[in-house]
């Protein structure tokens, strides 16, 4: 399947991405790779392959999730060079 250079210049005006015309034919060459490699997907029978989320069959390898006392508030914010109350204050980023 192959994509026309104005279909790629549509899509790079809109995502506002300034393309070489050297840039343009490497791009377009490489979308017709993929796109050739997805017809090839396509034609392969899945039918009997049951669906998986990952290629190895492992198992969740996270700890448990075990509830314990977090730190005192006063222990938290012993090291803060702000605070008030029991929060931490720090500069405003949003101008």
């Amino acid at each position: 399947m192959a994509i026309s250079k104005e279909t790629i210049e549509y899509v790079a005006h809109l995502a506002r991405i300034d393309l070489s015309g050297k840039e343009l034919e490497k791009l377009s060459s490489q979308l017709k790779d993929i796109l050739d490699f997805i017809d090839k997907l396509k034609k392969i029978d899945t039918k009997d392959i049951s669906p998986t989320s990952h290629i190895l069959d492992i198992q969740d390898a996270l700890r448990e999730d075990n509830l314990k006392e977090s730190l005192p508030v006063d222990r938290t914010l012993q090291n803060a060079p702000q605070q008030e109350k029991n929060f931490f204050v720090v500069p405003k980023v949003i101008e």
